[in-house]
């Protein structure tokens, strides 16, 4: 069994150990656990025979466990949780090393104390005990339906457009609208963009203020669907947020763009995309913390405000 149980960034990226996993010890049964909330993620899977769901008590969650007789447990998560699941069931296990004091220093001081590897390969150091490789592949993410483009996007943007993922959980990590703008009012492609209901007013405030050359998805387009749209994009703009991650799982050409929070701190840089840039500007103050905050610590935003246009749109239009 592995288990990771949030966020959606963080369970993409255990997709390609999960692969290796399945494809590399014959005749293995692999079992994902994660919080109900994220199940989409491995639906449809073909690599996960069985999805576990944490319960409403951890109780209960063990009970489960303890009923499938695992051979071994694959801790991609490494908390309270996970550690009392592992004393409890008493079944060998191998844990992902998060390297905190590491990363907290980093993070205070301004220090490179982790290794800039991707969250992939470390993941991947907690299966090394079984012989497992990385396979060198991208992530794994399987849209769960038949979308038709022709209902999802007007017929200016079903060809040749630049799908702008504007949404982000924290303030930090995401572009101002006014910023936004201008990026867009500079793109020679239609912009399709997308988020969930939380940015639905940033995206007509965006969409009003550019004209036609804009479409705003967002609130619109249910999250399978915005994935949808995303692997037929001619290219992705994003912040550092999940749908942008999951983009990745399709290899189109991605400009991931970063304010308070850096790559490298937590190994989340696109991966395995051929075509990908990642944007952002060095600064005595960032990165200000390890997951966004609401609210820029000294009140300028300069990591997203003073990024400069032309970065960001040079590698839509080129």
């Amino acid at each position: 069994m592995v288990i990771r149980f949030s966020s959606m960034g963080d369970i993409i990226y255990t997709t390609p150990v999960v692969r290796c996993l399945k494809t590399q010890i014959p005749g293995v049964e692999v079992h994902f656990l994660t919080k109900p909330a994220f199940k989409y993620i491995y639906d449809n899977n073909p690599y996960v025979d069985k999805l576990l769901l944490l319960k409403a008590t951890l109780a209960e969650t063990i009970n489960d466990i303890k009923a499938e007789h695992y051979d071994y447990i694959i801790d991609l998560h490494n908390n309270l949780r996970t550690f009392l699941i592992k004393l409890r069931t008493g079944v060998k296990s191998s844990s992902y090393k998060k390297q905190p004091i590491r990363k907290w220093l980093s993070l205070k001081f301004k220090l490179k104390l982790v290794e800039p590897i991707h969250l992939v390969e470390r993941y991947m150091k907690a299966v090394a005990f079984l012989g497992i490789k990385n396979d060198g592949k991208p992530i794994d993410y399987y849209i769960k339906a038949q979308h038709d483009i022709t209902k999802l996007l007007p017929p200016s943007h079903q060809n040749n457009y630049i799908a702008f993922v504007i949404g982000a959980t924290h303030f930090t990590k995401r572009m101002p609208n006014e910023k936004i703008i201008s990026i867009c009012s500079q793109i020679g492609r239609p912009i399709v963009l997308l988020g969930g209901e939380d940015v639905k007013a940033n995206g007509n405030e965006i969409a009003n203020a550019i004209g036609s050359n804009v479409y705003n998805a967002c609130g619109i387009t249910s999250l399978d669907e915005s994935v949808f749209l995303a692997s037929k994009a001619q290219k992705v703009l994003g912040f550092d947020t999940g749908l942008t991650h999951i983009a990745e799982a399709f290899d189109k050409p991605i400009g991931s763009i970063w304010g308070g929070t850096v790559p490298e701190l937590l190994g989340v840089q696109p991966y395995m995309v051929k075509d990908a840039e990642v944007i952002g500007i060095e600064l005595s103050c960032r990165p200000c913390s390890k997951f966004g905050l609401e609210k820029c610590p000294l009140g300028h935003f300069k990591c997203m405000k003073d990024i400069p246009d032309g970065i960001v749109t040079d590698f839509a239009n080129k």
